[in-house]
């Protein structure tokens, strides 16, 4: 019986290793951290600009116009994060492909629309592993947030106490605290989730550092991540204590594959904060 001869591998076939060196590949990790980070500040920074010139400081500072700053803020950020990098790169390619006297097609804008689905963990619907997992991990992340701010506390400028500012003091009751609760407990955990469990871990996990391995790759993400998010929030009690909750929700990510337990756990620890600030009234 003869034997079969195997196909010779084309050159072309063989995967390329990455021979960039260590600083360029540091360097892309960086301003990735620093793209989301800044974005989210900036955001804050341009809407809360413009308001204030249309509007004034005073009216600025009423109820309904910090709410709409809010939710504004956190919709640019997700654009300038997540939406105008590959608008801007598709429009380079656009300009490259005319210089050459080639046409561009929209296929590849279909492909980078259905990969990006997947980088954010937004693909298929909620499952009832989402509804179970989300609970436990709120659990989970209580206990890791007591053990890490328990750690901080030994250091004299970590206040644990610390009240967080998020511009909503002033909401007691009636349409006030109904505002103050969709910006804060379903468009504020949606929108961070999107932003640096769906965007900023996927792009690390699966494209920088995916050439690691699996292991390597998981803790670098989930810590990196964790980091931005907790700088991002510009106080130190409150940045330890979403630092645990990022690692939990990175974690959720990676057993399921999407954001959609992450997002679930998210909104019930918002909505326990959201009750013991304007309902109880414990600050």
């Amino acid at each position: 019986m003869q034997e079969k001869k195997t196909k010779p591998t084309k050159k072309n076939d063989v995967p390329k290793r990455d021979k960039s060196p260590w600083w360029k590949f540091a360097l892309k990790i960086l301003a990735m951290l620093v793209w989301a980070g800044a974005s989210t500040i900036v955001s804050q920074l341009i809407i809360g600009r413009l308001m204030i010139l249309m509007i004034g400081v005073d009216n600025f500072l009423q109820p309904v116009p910090t709410a709409i700053y809010s939710a504004l803020s956190y919709i640019l950020a997700m654009f300038m994060i997540i939406l105008l990098p590959p608008i801007v790169i598709s429009i380079q390619k656009s300009r490259d492909a005319k210089k050459a006297g080639k046409k561009s097609t929209s296929k590849v804008v279909a492909i980078d629309r259905k990969k990006m689905r997947e980088e954010l963990g937004l693909k298929g619907l909620l499952t009832w592993t989402d509804f179970g997992l989300a609970p436990v991990g709120f659990v989970v992340y209580l206990l890791v947030a007591a053990g890490i701010t328990a750690l901080f506390s030994v250091f004299p400028w970590f206040d644990a106490n610390e009240a967080q500012e998020v511009g909503f003091n002033y909401y007691v009751n009636g349409i006030d605290r109904m505002i103050a609760f969709v910006v804060l407990v379903v468009i504020a955990p949606i929108a961070e989730e999107i932003i640096f469990r769906g965007w900023l871990y996927g792009k690390l996990r699966n494209t920088i550092l995916g050439k690691f391995s699996n292991t390597v790759s998981v803790i670098a993400s989930t810590l990196l991540v964790s980091l931005v998010f907790g700088i991002v929030h510009l106080q130190w009690n409150v940045g330890v204590n979403v630092f645990a909750m990022s690692i939990v929700l990175c974690v959720l990510r990676e057993i399921t594959g999407t954001i959609h337990s992450g997002i679930l756990l998210h909104i019930i620890k918002n909505c326990v904060a959201f009750y013991l600030l304007y309902v109880v009234g414990i600050r």
